[in-house]
């Protein structure tokens, strides 16, 4: 299936995450078997905010990756498209500072953030390249810019068995834990059809970016990309 197929207008995605979110954060448990929160942990390590530091957290949805920087002293902004995430997000965490805000164009002042971080979210996104270059300009000169997202298993045998996984067994598993199948599918078509890990980095160099690398968790199901914004 083409990029081009999975396009979604940002209010047809919101409005398919707001379906999703009171039983969102479960579903990903299931669905990843657990990996989700070794994710997050690495992703938190990779960002290396500190007390005092401001990280905006694009795609937060329920704000469960923002709650852990707030619980460490560190000034976190939940974002996301998705009110009825950030509505789920707030009931639970009130001390949260959640912002609507859509990742093409941000409603953030130049250089407003020392790292800006987005999980499972950029896939989301129509236009990657406005996203990137909106994220680098929220960002600090010398600020860091962490994605986490799918990406391509490096051992082709394994590749052919998640890729089975995603496009057979994912959608049915979710619909035991989620009432909106649909949302499951299309998440395991936006993989499928997503960049890998080398072709991501160039997305983005091309942004603006410097010092691009990345680092494969779970055999490359995931990448961890990290960059910097020239200072």
């Amino acid at each position: 299936m083409s990029r081009a197929s999975l396009e979604k207008k940002p209010r047809e995605v919101a409005g398919m995450f707001d379906g999703v979110a009171p039983r969102y954060d479960l579903t990903n448990d299931v669905l990843s078997l657990g990996q989700d929160r070794i994710w997050r942990v690495a992703t938190r390590k990779a960002v290396g905010a500190r007390p005092g530091d401001r990280v905006l957290d694009l795609a937060a949805g329920t704000g469960t990756s923002s709650e852990e920087y707030a619980d460490r002293g560190i000034d976190v902004v939940p974002c996301d498209f998705s009110t009825g995430m950030m509505a789920v997000g707030k009931r639970r965490r009130p001390d949260l500072p959640f912002v609507a805000g859509d990742a093409t164009a941000l409603p953030f002042a130049d250089e407003s953030f020392d790292a800006v971080t987005i999980s499972f979210g950029l896939r989301n996104v129509v236009d990657t390249d406005r996203a990137l270059r909106e994220m680098l300009r929220v960002t600090r000169p010398g600020g860091r810019l962490v994605i986490c997202e799918f990406s391509r298993p490096t051992f082709a045998p394994f590749r052919a068995v998640y890729h089975g996984y995603l496009t057979q067994a994912l959608p049915r598993v979710a619909s035991l834990v989620s009432s909106n199948t649909d949302a499951y599918t299309y998440l395991a078509e936006s993989i499928v059809s997503w960049p890998d890990q080398v072709v991501l980095g160039g997305i983005m160099r091309r942004a603006g970016w410097h010092d691009v690398a990345y680092r494969n968790l779970s055999g490359g199901i995931v990448a961890l990309h990290r960059a910097t914004r020239p200072a």
